[in-house]
């Protein structure tokens, strides 16, 4: 005869949006080259009800430079994942994480002597 235990095995965040092992990884490799190029310094993980948001930071006691949001419900309109700037301007919206990050390419935040 089996044990219960006294106390049930907790629900990981039940109705919540995160991010999966893949999608985390590629924006941490985006973050690392973006702090290894020296234009972010910070970076923040949020899972709401609605919506997984990736933030990054110039300096922690700022507002973020970018969010990058993961909307599942937008994912047949405009596309589960957008990247927002600092005033709330929509920068770039897509079904694909892969082609929303291309917005960071190396040629756009390049540093010119």
């Amino acid at each position: 005869m089996a044990l219960e235990s006294a106390h049930p095995t907790p629900q990981p965040h039940a109705g919540l949006v995160f991010f999966d092992r893949h999608e985390l990884r590629a924006l941490l490799d985006v973050y690392g080259r973006m702090v290894a190029a020296g234009h972010w310094r910070d970076y923040a993980i949020d899972g709401l009800k609605d919506a997984a948001v990736f933030s990054v930071f110039r300096h922690a006691s700022e507002t973020p430079l970018y969010r990058i949001e993961k909307r599942p419900m937008h994912a047949r309109r405009q596309g589960a994942w957008t990247i927002t700037a600092h005033g709330g301007l929509v920068l770039k919206r897509g079904q694909e994480l892969a082609h929303v990050l291309r917005h960071f390419d190396r040629a756009r935040f390049a540093v010119v002597e």
